[in-house]
């Protein structure tokens, strides 16, 4: 059986996605080279540029991959739970974990700010995770659980703590490094919470 045009597009744009995920991952942003991401993706530098006119286009497109794949990630780590609280901890562990995979660390964590600017990342991020978060906090607040107050201060202070913590879980050499953290987001949620009636 044949393979269609479109076939054939989809699999170059998949093997060009892969293999730059892969590139930016283990060599960081300035160390690719669109061309060399093109010949060992088996196509040629035409190709690539046909399909994300650019190193940065071929970036943009790898951040908002993993942005998307973090975002599922921390979802379905939060919905194995029925209890509100405990899916914000079980969401907030998973993203905290996530710091260990390179590409989550090196991609979107260390280059997308940089590479893409503050604002775009910032954007990025808010559709694929800090709008979850956002949700999350909005259902505690409304259900009584977190003392009420704007939720978006919160949201901020709360997604900017985390990308911290997992940047240097991700540095961290120590093996206590994760538990220390998880005790830490603990007691800092807890902190959070309404007094009881």
């Amino acid at each position: 059986m044949a393979v269609t045009r479109a076939e054939q597009r989809a699999a170059t744009r998949r093997a060009l996605l892969a293999e730059g995920r892969r590139r930016f991952a283990a060599d960081g942003y300035h160390g690719v080279v669109l061309a060399e991401v093109a010949r060992a993706a088996g196509v040629t530098k035409g190709a690539a540029y046909h399909h994300f006119q650019s190193k940065a286009g071929l970036f943009r497109t790898v951040v908002a991959e993993v942005q998307r794949e973090l975002g599922e990630r921390v979802a379905a780590a939060a919905d194995r739970h029925d209890d509100p609280w405990e899916q914000l901890r079980a969401g907030c562990r998973a993203f905290l974990a996530a710091g260990s995979d390179p590409a989550v660390r090196r991609i979107l964590l260390v280059d997308a700010p940089t590479v893409l600017g503050w604002d775009e990342w910032r954007a990025m991020d808010e559709e694929s995770s800090a709008r979850h978060l956002a949700e999350a906090l909005e259902d505690l607040v409304a259900a009584g659980i977190i003392a009420d107050q704007p939720v978006e201060p919160l949201t901020r202070l709360l997604s900017g703590a985390m990308n911290e913590a997992a940047l240097w879980l991700a540095r961290s050499a120590s093996t206590q490094a994760l538990a220390q953290t998880e005790q830490a987001l603990d007691l800092m949620l807890n902190g959070l919470r309404a007094p009881a009636r």
